[in-house]
């Protein structure tokens, strides 16, 4: 064979290799793996699924917008103080400025703020709902989620709706101090008129919910409700084991030993959220 033919057959190799290569890449994003079970699906399976996995039902992160669409009926859901945004009254500084990471947070995410406050409806039933969304900064409640609530609590006792605030948040936030702190008061004192009119609150805990929503208006509610292995705590793990100089259960601080424990009301699947929901409205209402 000479060099000329022997090159010829060299790239003739080369250009079938590159055809199965081409031939057997996958797209981006068309495949994941659950973190659970390392069960391999269809993304698009997943968002069927309401990103609960299939097999062994554990609860992917989801975004407020897709709990929105998940929980009301189609065109009902009314945005309320959408465009209420956080300022840096602090002046506060760590690697970069709060107000530049405000300024990423709402490119990134889309939203003002870590709260999404609206009227929408559960099968025809009217209902003011808060969604917190652990994209935002932690889903870290500031002054912007504190005041959200409060109007949209407000807004709940004058017209006589229940009330639902699904929870996903790492605590107060820090950038705002004593200010942030201020709205675990203010949030429960308008809770507390919401209740005097004799009208229902639910809360639905995700994963997390921590810190200062946790000892205040998470834990509030007439119903309390949870998703399954979701955690929930006021301080960490570590932090009350060397409290306490003593070793926690494996299973501490998830919604399931919170409920054999009397803290939470009853673990319902992201799946069946909605339709229980209903049930629960239809029952109070």
């Amino acid at each position: 064979m000479s060099l000329f033919e022997w090159l010829i057959s060299k790239r003739n190799v080369s250009l079938k290799q590159n055809v199965i290569k081409s031939s057997l890449q996958v797209p981006e994003g068309l495949w994941i793996k659950c973190d659970k079970c390392d069960s391999l699906m269809y993304y698009k399976t997943l968002l069927n699924n309401f990103k609960v996995c299939p097999k062994c039902q554990h609860h992917f992160p989801t975004s407020s917008q897709d709990r929105i669409n998940h929980l009301f009926d189609d065109y009902t859901w009314q945005s309320l103080n959408s465009n209420l945004a956080s300022t840096d009254p602090l002046g506060f500084f760590d690697r970069k400025s709060y107000s530049k990471r405000l300024e990423d947070m709402k490119l990134k995410t889309g939203l003002s703020d870590a709260v999404q406050t609206g009227i929408g409806c559960i099968n025809n039933i009217s209902v003011a709902c808060g969604i917190m969304d652990f994209r935002f900064m932690g889903g870290s409640m500031g002054s912007v989620v504190g005041e959200k609530l409060t109007r949209l609590i407000e807004v709940a006792t004058i017209s006589k709706m229940p009330i639902i605030i699904l929870c996903s948040s790492g605590g107060a936030r820090m950038q705002e101090g004593m200010l942030s702190l201020m709205q675990m008061a203010k949030i429960s004192s308008a809770l507390h008129k919401h209740r005097e009119q004799g009208l229902v609150y639910f809360t639905v805990l995700t994963s997390p919910t921590t810190g200062g929503v946790t000892a205040s208006f998470a834990m509030l509610g007439d119903l309390i409700l949870a998703e399954p292995q979701a955690l929930i705590a006021f301080a960490g793990r570590r932090v009350i084991e060397q409290t306490i100089k003593e070793e926690l259960p494996d299973n501490f601080q998830t919604s399931e030993y919170l409920f054999n424990h009397g803290f939470i009301d009853l673990i319902i699947s992201r799946t069946h959220l909605r339709s229980q929901l209903y049930k629960l409205l239809s029952f109070y209402c």
